[in-house]
């Protein structure tokens, strides 16, 4: 695993209230050693305090962010997630924070040049298609890595291994 052996800065951006996978992602990089884990996010969309407190409990230094811009030239891994227009009360709501974070090559281009670009997928309009095409753009190795262990523990659980 990328985190295992040298302490990094992990930054996550996007819906982060209602975003399952950065809240067990959150609590899973408590089991390493983190340098620091920010957090990006409209301000009614923040992490929920019942993770940032069970983060804080392990130790991890935390840190807070309104832009992507100021948060990315220090991180290591940067984790985006959609904005989840089924979790909105509106769809004028939804507008509001709809592309209020986005990643595009102009951006990325104050990243480091060994960072990685993670996103748990579907993606909407989070990160421009022409990030793809970047070295740093892992989202498709990560879905495809993901499907092989759900394979495997399938068949675990089947009894086929």
């Amino acid at each position: 695993m990328y985190l295992l052996y040298v302490k990094r800065l992990v930054t996550m951006v996007g819906d982060l209230k209602h975003g399952r996978t950065v809240h067990s992602l959150a609590q899973l990089l408590c089991l390493y050693e983190i340098k620091q884990l920010r957090f990006v996010s409209p301000g009614n969309l923040k992490m929920p305090k019942e993770v940032t407190d069970y983060v804080a409990s392990h130790g991890i230094d935390q840190a807070e962010f309104d832009s992507l811009e100021e948060a990315l030239p220090e991180t290591d891994v940067l984790y985006m997630t959609r904005m989840q227009q089924e979790r909105f009360h509106s769809e004028e709501e939804y507008r509001k924070v709809r592309g209020c974070f986005v990643l595009t090559p102009e951006i990325l281009t104050n990243g480091k040049e060994k960072m990685i670009v993670l996103h748990p997928l579907p993606r909407v309009d989070e990160i421009s298609v022409e990030v793809d095409s970047d070295p740093r753009a892992a989202y498709f190795r990560q879905a495809e890595y993901g499907m092989y262990v759900r394979m495997a523990l399938l068949a675990m659980v089947l009894g086929k291994m």
